[in-house]
């Protein structure tokens, strides 16, 4: 690792080989991606791709962040911090490797960040995400992480590098979350619980409905704690409209439906996570 390299956690699309280098990462068959001046990767080869822009929309990724830029989820952005703290801490003397699996624009990574920056605790931060407007604006917002454009169902992360994988409301890829996390590694999962933005829905449709939530267990992993956070949020003016296209509402909404919500100048919702924390079996 070259003293430029902060940290290396990628691997080859292409073969799985180790990537190394700085601006320009190499494999040692010779396959090379270069950095985008934005600070990140492209590790998605075109053939894993269904489309040409795959993932949350610019105008998605737009919105979510400034939704979130806002301070609404700031203290599920506090909690989750603390808990990566609590959760995560390495043996002395070496940083936390924490591999965020869909990472979106970098929100919960620079809420960690700050936790660890406050604590005076090291931390090698990686994300992933397989849309590139996210990415492009995780990384330059957080210039000290590792991102990459990537899917988590074909993550070109070295197997066993995360001693935490986070991941938030993305899909799991088994396979692949087992394999990137150590032994010993702690891998936390945020879901969404049943009056999760209960009150965005009850504005929108005549017929409101509650999330389902899943068991908490998963293939290959043991559930060790659970933690659930609640509270309820007002949101107002041009807000709104952020947090609806930032949800999977947005899109099978009708225009009736849509304008109903949007001529609201405050909104009340509850908020709804459970953190849930396993362990590799």
């Amino acid at each position: 690792m070259s003293k430029n390299e902060p940290f290396a956690p990628w691997q080859c699309p292409l073969c799985g080989e180790k990537l190394t280098g700085d601006s320009t990462l190499k494999c040692t068959k010779g396959h090379c991606f270069d950095r985008a001046k934005e600070g990140y990767w492209h590790l998605l080869p075109v053939q894993n791709t269904r489309t040409k822009a795959p993932g949350d929309s610019r105008e998605m990724v737009a919105a979510r962040r400034a939704f979130l830029s806002a301070g609404y989820y700031g203290i599920f952005g506090q909690a989750l911090g603390e808990l990566c703290l609590e959760y995560g801490q390495p043996k002395a003397g070496k940083p936390l490797r924490l591999l965020d699996a869909g990472c979106g624009e970098g929100w919960y990574d620079r809420c960690i960040a700050k936790q660890f920056e406050e604590a005076g605790l090291p931390l090698e931060l990686a994300g992933f995400d397989i849309a590139k407007p996210a990415v492009r604006l995780a990384a330059k917002a957080l210039p000290s992480a590792r991102y990459a454009v990537a899917s988590s169902f074909r993550q070109p992360v070295r197997t066993g590098w995360a001693d935490v994988l986070l991941n938030c409301f993305s899909p799991f890829a088994q396979e692949e979350f087992l394999r990137v996390l150590k032994p010993d590694g702690q891998f936390i999962m945020v879901i969404p619980l049943e009056n999760h933005l209960y009150g965005l829905k009850e504005a929108i449709y005549e017929k409101p409905y509650r999330n389902e939530v899943k068991p908490y267990e998963l293939e290959g992993f043991r559930l060790v704690d659970c933690r659930e956070l609640r509270y309820e949020m007002t949101v107002r003016g041009q807000e709104i409209e952020s947090l609806f296209m930032m949800t999977p509402y947005y899109y099978k909404t009708g225009a009736a439906d849509q304008q109903k919500l949007l001529a609201k100048t405050e909104l009340t919702t509850p908020v709804e996570f459970a953190v849930l924390r396993y362990e590799k079996k």
